[in-house]
């Protein structure tokens, strides 16, 4: 058994402190199910004016989390050597383990040249060199957590509320950060934005209230509680907050059960079962111009197979006006804004191993739709005939006029976030309709952001994200094809793509397409 501190509050340095250890169920836990939550709650802050939720949101997660099973290390209104000390507690807490960490952090926050800082109640910062010297860096937790061994670590950052400091720091808001391996990090609202501290009647942070609600669930995974807590915040703030997370994790985790789970990736007949529940209610939805249908889907469905065409529906009805700082592919601090489609765009792209290219020329663009024209050149010599493929606003593609249709739109981009680790499910079914000649089916799979890569193409070099394809069709029971695309937010089409296609031999077919060309229209 752990050893017990005093649950009644200490009294340090004239601060009204509070540090409790508490143990979990009778009886020592085993290697690997260990799971030790850091939560603090800043306030009372002598330089800054004082934060009414963060004590209460502290209080509250605490007793959540010790009732989840976690063993607690709480401390509110801590200074710098408090926060310190609680740090290095957790890390020998866990060391040797081979546990589950957490961090929980609400008060004051801010971000110094791309490092993100918590606040101590003590700071008293009037310059930029006093932000590392009187703060203490998140980056310091992960490393007590690498440092102890842990097999997951989940960090929970609430401090990205109004900002006293702001005058002293390199951006608003928090930076946003690629998770190192094994890490979960979940913001209280997207890089280089401000979150609400709440009402004084709630008694918690906006962020928070919603947490604490999915945390009791059953069956609360954890990619799944944060999600749902995204899409709630989202809408209860009218889309000034939407909150943003980074992953690594290669397993899962289960908060009410304290289970690590090695993550399999699903079956197709998964896959497909999960799609067919799902598009009955979508089918129910999609022409729908109310937002709230859609919150409900996703809240029903907050990783399924359409959840991302949900949110790209609901984006098209409620777009969101934040601009997320530093998540473009190259890492930058400018605002991360997918690139769109303009009437007269043309892109050229040439089939490795071959004499094929294919032009796309953008002919019409209105609200509601995009017409992207084709045409392959061989031998250097274009062909007269032409394919017209139909997007949504968001880029996601409806099918090809007149051949086939998709339900929902096809979208290689996820609908809000891009993130190095980013994983969703993709589920589409594709109806024939040139004569109905063309068999309708369904694709079903999981996409994956795997790196950000500079890619140097004939048309230039581009920064793009890596993603990962894994799908399998309802026609080609079993088999997986496996594709590879690179996405730039300087241009609305694939920069390159490689792709194995099943086929009737033993090996796949491979097929490769690298952009060559590009014309933007001004």
């Amino acid at each position: 058994m752990l050893p017990l501190l005093p649950s009644a509050p200490i009294r340090l340095k004239g601060l009204c402190a509070l540090i409790c250890l508490a143990s979990v169920a009778a009886g020592a836990q085993a290697p690997g199910d260990a799971r030790v939550a850091l939560v603090i709650g800043n306030g009372a802050y002598a330089s800054a004016p004082a934060l009414p939720n963060p004590a209460n949101d502290a209080g509250a997660m605490a007793s959540t989390l010790k009732g989840l099973g976690f063993t607690v290390i709480e401390l509110r209104d801590g200074t710098k050597a408090q926060m310190a000390e609680a740090i290095a507690r957790v890390r020998e807490t866990l060391k040797g383990r081979q546990g589950v960490g957490m961090l929980y952090y609400a008060g004051h926050g801010l971000q110094m040249d791309a490092r993100n800082y918590m606040v101590p109640v003590d700071a008293r910062m009037a310059r930029t060199a006093d932000v590392p010297q009187q703060t203490v860096d998140v980056s310091s937790v992960i490393e007590a957590f690498k440092a102890a061994g842990n097999r997951m670590n989940i960090l929970v950052l609430d401090a990205c509320r109004d900002n006293p400091f702001g005058g002293i720091t390199t951006g608003r808001g928090l930076a946003p950060l690629d998770a190192p391996s094994g890490t979960f990090l979940a913001y209280a609202t997207a890089p280089g934005n401000v979150a609400e501290d709440g009402d004084v009647k709630s008694g918690n942070g906006l962020y928070t209230q919603f947490l604490l609600q999915e945390l009791k669930k059953p069956q609360a995974r954890i990619e799944d509680v944060f999600k749902r807590v995204r899409f709630a915040v989202r809408k209860a703030s009218n889309g000034r907050q939407i909150p943003w997370e980074s992953t690594s994790l290669e397993d899962d985790f289960q908060f009410n059960e304290g289970r690590v789970i090695a993550a399999a990736r699903p079956t197709a007949q998964q896959l497909q079962a999960e799609f067919t529940q799902e598009k009955q209610d979508w089918d129910r939805i999609k022409d729908s111009t109310r937002a709230d249908d859609f919150y409900a889907f996703l809240q029903k469905y907050p990783s399924g197979s359409i959840s991302e065409a949900a949110l790209a529906r609901l984006n098209q009805i409620n777009q969101p006006t934040l601009l997320v700082q530093g998540a473009g592919a190259d890492g930058s601090d400018k605002p991360y804004a997918r690139a769109t489609y303009k009437l007269g765009d043309e892109f050229e792209s040439a089939y490795e191993g071959g004499t094929m290219r294919l032009i796309q020329r953008v002919t019409s663009v209105t609200p509601d739709e995009v017409a992207v024209t084709s045409r392959a050149v061989i031998d250097g010599k274009e062909q007269s005939h032409e394919t017209v493929e139909l997007f949504d606003p968001s880029g996601g593609s409806r099918g090809i006029k007149g051949m086939y249709r998709y339900n929902p739109p096809q979208t290689f981009f996820p609908a809000e976030q891009m993130q190095v680790g980013k994983s969703w499910k993709v589920g589409f079914e594709t109806v024939g309709t040139l004569f109905g000649s063309f068999p309708s089916h369904t694709i079903n799979g999981e996409a994956r952001v795997l790196a950000r890569e500079t890619l140097q193409t004939p048309a230039g070099a581009f920064s793009t994200f890596k993603i990962e394809w894994v799908t399998y069709s309802s026609l080609k029971a079993g088999q997986a094809t496996r594709c590879l695309f690179w996405l730039s937010q300087d241009v609305p089409v694939a920069v390159r793509s490689e792709c194995s296609v099943p086929a009737s031999g033993t090996s796949p077919a491979r097929q490769v397409v690298q952009l060559v060309r590009v014309k933007r229209a001004s």
